[in-house]
Parts: C-alpha cells; structure tokens; sequence
C-alpha cells in the first residue's frame, strides 16, 4: 500500500510542477480580425493534440494485440 502512495506522490509532484509554469503565462493575444475576417485564435491547427492522441493510441493497440497473443 505504501508503494502506490509513493507512486501517487511522485505523479501528484510532476504535475504541479509541469502544470505551474503554464499558468503563470500571460494570455496570448487571441488573433483574428475583430470584425469577423479570420477566426478567433488566428486559424492554429490542433495538430500536436492529435498527434499525441494518434501515437498514444497506437502503443495501447500494439500493447493490447500482444497481450491477447499471449492469452
């Protein structure tokens, strides 16, 4: 029990330390043209959430297509 408190722990300290830099930034200006031109966030692609969504998902296939193998 006490090894899954020390994981929690650990996990619980890299994520505020990641997650503290981040807020302390300073909003980006959002882009656009305010009279309806472009769209609000200047036209940025979702590209690198996606990617990390895409790769993510092809580990947990390879990785539940060779537990199966194994059953």
């Amino acid at each position: 029990m006490k090894k899954w408190i020390n994981l929690f722990v650990i996990v619980a300290g890299l994520v505020i330390l990641y997650a503290f830099p981040v807020m302390a930034d300073v909003p980006p200006d959002p882009g656009g043209d305010p009279t309806g031109g472009t769209p609000v966030g200047g036209g940025s692609s979702i590209g690198g959430g996606l990617l990390t969504f895409l790769i993510a998902g092809v580990f947990y296939g390879i990785r539940k297509l060779k537990t199966d193998r194994n059953k």
